[in-house]
């Protein structure tokens, strides 16, 4: 089995959570630019990066340096890692709009019961 690069599990980690670039690289804080040369393994990958992807997107830096180990963290939920990655990159006005929606979308939930 060949050797999986960093460089390619970072892209695999963004294709798993259904991220396009632009999307991903906003949540770290990295040009979209300097994403897809990491992609491409033109560009190396440091610890500064690990520590932004791992805490970002929950996912478990073992596996991310080596491959070994699961890829996300335990209790990770990709559907939850990708809400949190995607509510970040909204403007706080319309972070209070989301949550408040969510809010709404609960009392209409416990008025209509299981």
């Amino acid at each position: 089995m060949p050797v999986i690069s960093i460089n390619r599990r970072i892209k695999q980690v963004r294709e798993t959570l259904k991220l396009s670039q632009v999307q991903f690289s906003r949540v770290i804080s990295l040009s979209g630019g300097y994403l897809a040369g990491v992609e491409t393994e033109k560009r190396k990958v440091n610890d500064r990066l690990i520590k932004l992807i791992c805490s970002s997107f929950n996912v478990n830096a073992d596996w991310l340096k080596t491959g070994e180990g699961p890829v996300f963290n335990e209790h990770s939920d990709e559907e939850l890692t990708k809400l949190v990655s995607l509510f970040r990159e909204l403007d706080p006005q319309f972070r209070d709009y989301i949550l408040k929606q969510i809010g709404l979308l609960l009392e209409i939930q416990d008025k209509d019961g299981p």
